[in-house]
């Protein structure tokens, strides 16, 4: 069985305008092929974890404007993860000062263990893209493309 990393961030975001006619309903069809667009599953042949991450927009994002593979090290990514994932936790913790619909589940990453490049860079790009869409700041530095 496999070891997860699992981030699953279900964000049902209100739109701030009313309709006139009200929203129409979503069929299980078209319901199934949002979720499946708006997943990434993150499985690595290199190691046995993956990171499930359900958010709107994300793979679009992450397709479109993310630094290319191999852009930055797995160090570096490394290094950053695991500031944002301390973050991430502590405003879990504290869903009086935090909007707990942002920050929904604790992230279990343990800097020791050796998660690979390819969850390294999605978490990584996931924090960037998380960082800019909701302008929240996980960290000492600006988050940039």
């Amino acid at each position: 069985m496999k070891n997860s990393i699992l981030l699953l961030l279900l964000l049902m975001l209100a739109s701030g305008c009313k309709s006139i006619d009200g929203a129409k309903p979503i069929s299980d069809e078209r319901e199934e092929s949002l979720v499946d667009n708006d997943t990434v599953v993150i499985d690595s042949d290199e190691n046995t974890y993956e990171i499930i991450i359900i958010e709107p927009g994300f793979n679009a994002w992450l397709i479109s404007n993310a630094r290319p593979r191999n852009y930055y090290t797995q160090e570096y990514m490394e290094a950053r993860n695991q500031i944002y994932v301390n973050n991430w936790n502590i405003r879990v913790n504290q869903p009086h000062q935090y909007d707990p619909s942002l920050y929904e589940l604790q992230i279990d990453y343990n800097p020791r263990e050796d998660y690979g490049y390819e969850i390294n860079y999605k978490l990584y790009n996931y924090f960037i893209y998380f960082q800019l869409k909701y302008k929240q700041k996980l960290g000492p530095f600006t988050p940039r493309i």
